[in-house]
């Protein structure tokens, strides 16, 4: 039971990217996603941690870069127009965020690849 709402979880949290929700809600949230899985967000942030290891917050971070990493390769896009496609209100927080998981700024990724 475990695994298929771990495996909904990773369908709606690409769903959520592929779709315009986050230019409308902004950043996912634990909250969003329990709710749409109905369960309580503790519940859920409890199972998703005892299944993986790694909180629902860890996740939806790790799958926010991801999708970071592959619109950062269309270079028609500004960095800012990611940002915003991404769901950050503002381009420095998905800056800060970038480097602390890779290492790099998204400019610096960019002229790297």
């Amino acid at each position: 039971m475990n695994t298929d709402i771990l495996s909904k979880f990773e369908n709606l949290l690409n769903d959520y990217f592929q779709s315009e929700t986050t230019q409308d809600l902004g950043l996912p949230s634990v909250g969003y996603f329990a709710d749409r899985l109905h369960l309580s967000p503790n519940y859920f942030g409890d199972l998703i941690k005892k299944e993986t290891g790694k909180s629902a917050q860890e996740h939806m971070q790790l799958k926010l870069i991801d999708v970071a990493k592959e619109k950062i390769f269309d270079t028609e896009k500004s960095i800012s127009k990611i940002a915003f496609e991404l769901g950050f209100k503002y381009t420095q927080h998905l800056n800060r965020m970038f480097k602390k998981c890779t290492g790099f700024t998204p400019n610096e990724y960019r002229m790297m690849n």
